[in-house]
């Protein structure tokens, strides 16, 4: 893996560079050294200096970023449930429906998710080597046809708020991402 840290310019290539040829050096004498103020940004953007060098040297350093944004990232998706249950609610705001209704629904979708998942991971592991788009293709088939059933409403407005959801739904995941990421990089 090719990473292009300390390449620049910028203040994180600065701190990178010198980490990487002084990594004994405590923080308060690299930015004396650098000419920079001992501020709590310069400390902060330094300790990530710290953990972009043991980024690039380390496997065991990237299993752990990695396997710190999963943590994060699953806690995110359980946070972001309420939001995706909401659009729902706002989508289907004539239905008989309660948002505690759509909630459950939200749940269980999310339930067969995860099962697909596993089932996809246990093969990748026993060595089967699945197609990820097999799952999420089978996964797709089953939120229409759950949201025809659950819903009860004709095939074109299905289709169409079917549309709209994933819409959502990607903007909503997104946004979690892009968080999680930045609370990842913050933390490790």
């Amino acid at each position: 893996m090719n990473f292009n840290f300390g390449q620049g310019d910028s203040r994180l290539d600065k701190f990178v560079n010198y980490q990487k040829k002084y990594p004994d050096t405590d923080i308060d004498n690299a930015l004396d050294s650098l000419k920079y103020k001992k501020t709590f940004t310069n400390r902060f953007i330094y300790t990530r200096a710290k953990a972009v060098n043991s980024f690039v040297k380390s496997k065991e350093s990237r299993d752990q970023f990695f396997s710190q944004i999963l943590s994060a990232g699953s806690v995110a998706l359980f946070i972001l449930l309420p939001f995706f249950t909401l659009f729902l609610k706002l989508l289907y705001i004539r239905s008989k429906y309660t948002y505690v209704d759509h909630l459950i629904f939200v749940f269980h979708i999310q339930t067969v998710f995860f099962m697909l998942f596993s089932i996809f991971y246990i093969l990748k592991i026993v060595g089967v080597n699945p197609e990820l788009w097999v799952f999420i293709i089978l996964f797709l088939v089953y939120l229409i046809i759950a949201m025809k059933r659950f819903y009860e409403q004709g095939y074109f407005k299905t289709f169409l708020k079917f549309l709209l959801v994933n819409l959502s739904y990607t903007i909503v995941a997104s946004i979690g991402i892009v968080f999680v990421l930045l609370i990842s990089i913050a933390m490790f």
